[in-house]
């Protein structure tokens, strides 16, 4: 390994690579740097101010395999047997369980004048990413832990570097209201922030990126002022009000959604349990910020006025590729010229059951899907060992959405629950929420290119 020092943290089979993809050439020993995790389980280098400095890769991913190594993702597949996939009914998840040689070195960005006082120290960065890049894995969102990977993830796992968007201006003091206004213009926009719950956040972070790379301005998060003429100009405030009509209050809604296939496979619809998750899922919001901003209302009662966000018209386009970005935990969506026109937080695969490598095409969409579970090809779920066939509705495993690859069993689909889309992991599909999965669907047709990349 070309530098020495590296070898007193790392193993002998690991070096480190810059964000700019070049080695590291020495680690300083004068305490300015520090250790962490980021949202894949990777050993990063992070520098006095919480800037990531490095990047833990294995040797053999970064110089290349030389012939002998085990084969990829991608080479290792094998297709299920003994099921009709084609079958138009069947929409399940994932199943269970280089670079040349020319050698760039890089070195430790030079001191700034003086190291960060109390004032200027960041702990190794927030979920709202800030100024430095993404390290989501840290969060002290319980959630937010859940996405990081085992320690023995696969290195020999194709790696395709996703695209690199300039990083968003950080999140200063703003009022709950101020976030839902900034949440609700991106979700205008076609860069969703994922459920609107009036919290700063990582999903919100990655839309204000996409945008900005699309779009070609920069956003200030925190001028109030900018926002709400955007908002205005989009279709007016954030909120509005809502009645609750006979029909929203009648349902059909289920007392309860149970966790084992067995007893979903039992119900005769996996419809909302309440009227106040279905008003979560029309207007894109939170269930409890929803009953945050309308206390002592009852949902149940035709009549009603609630308080509740104006996420306006949908996204329309035509789009011609999907990139589903592992890294940012980011599905992003391009025309026909190659312009970025939507971006969607998502859930990309896990390290037990990971997602693929490569490119894939579209296949066929299908809108409020059923669900066929078979745990030969599919990932064991309790105790179930036998094909289960579970009713469409938007408590189902897979929401109301599947857009079938081509990849059997793979899909990119919607969500039971949106509040964790980003944060936690899926079963080799791309999971988005409901009504971002049904805003793509609609974008998108058969023979559309979706490629994963790191």
């Amino acid at each position: 390994m070309p530098a020495k020092a590296q070898q007193q943290q790392l193993s002998r089979n690991t070096i480190l690579v810059s964000p700019e993809g070049d080695i590291l050439d020495y680690v300083p020993d004068d305490g300015s740097m520090r250790w962490g995790r980021d949202s894949r389980g990777r050993k990063v280098l992070i520098d006095a101010w919480g800037d990531i400095v490095a990047t833990a890769v294995p040797a053999d991913r970064y110089f290349g395999n030389d012939g002998d190594a085990a084969p990829s993702r991608r080479e290792r597949y094998r297709e299920a047997r003994g099921y009709s996939e084609t079958n138009p009914d069947y929409f399940p998840p994932a199943p269970g369980a280089e670079y040349d040689d020319n050698l760039t070195t890089s070195s430790v960005p030079e001191m700034r004048e003086a190291l960060p006082d109390d004032r200027d120290r960041r702990t190794p960065p927030d979920t709202d990413f800030g100024n430095t890049q993404p390290m989501p894995g840290l969060s002290d969102d319980p959630d937010e832990a859940l996405a990081l990977p085992a320690e023995g993830t696969d290195p020999n796992t194709e790696f395709v570097p996703g695209p690199k968007f300039a990083p968003a201006a950080a999140l200063g003091k703003m009022s709950s209201a101020e976030v839902t206004a900034l949440q609700v213009f991106l979700d205008r926009e076609g860069f969703s922030p994922g459920v609107i719950d009036g919290k700063k956040g990582s999903n919100v972070t990655k839309a204000i990126e996409a945008w900005q790379n699309a779009t070609g301005e920069t956003l200030d998060p925190n001028n109030a002022d900018d926002i709400l003429e955007r908002l205005r100009l989009s279709g007016g405030m954030a909120f509005t009000t809502y009645e609750i009509t006979a029909a929203d209050a009648a349902g059909p809604y289920v007392a309860s959604i149970p966790d084992d296939y067995a007893h979903k496979a039992a119900l005769p619809h996996l419809s909302f349990t309440s009227t106040e998750e279905m008003l979560g899922e029309k207007f894109h919001m939170d269930v409890a910020y929803l009953k945050e901003i309308n206390p002592g209302v009852d949902f149940t009662i035709p009549g009603t006025l609630v308080k509740v966000v104006d996420i306006g018209e949908k996204k329309t386009g035509k789009v011609a590729k999907i990139l589903a970005d592992k890294g940012r935990k980011q599905v992003l969506a391009y025309d026909a010229n190659g312009t970025l026109i939507a971006a969607y937080p998502a859930s990309i695969g896990s390290s037990d059951t990971p997602s693929p490598s490569g490119t894939v095409t579209v296949q066929r969409i299908a809108l409020n899907p059923g669900y066929t579970y078979n745990p030969k090809i599919n990932f064991k779920q309790g105790n179930n060992d036998k094909v289960l066939t579970l009713q469409p509705g938007p408590n189902g495993p897979v929401g109301t959405v599947w857009i079938a690859l081509s990849k059997p069993t793979y899909g990119i689909h919607g969500t039971p629950e949106p509040s964790k889309i980003g944060k936690t992991q899926s079963h080799g599909c791309i999971r988005l929420t409901n009504w971002d999965a049904t805003e793509l669907a609609k974008m998108t047709s058969a023979g559309v290119t979706v490629e994963f990349v790191d």
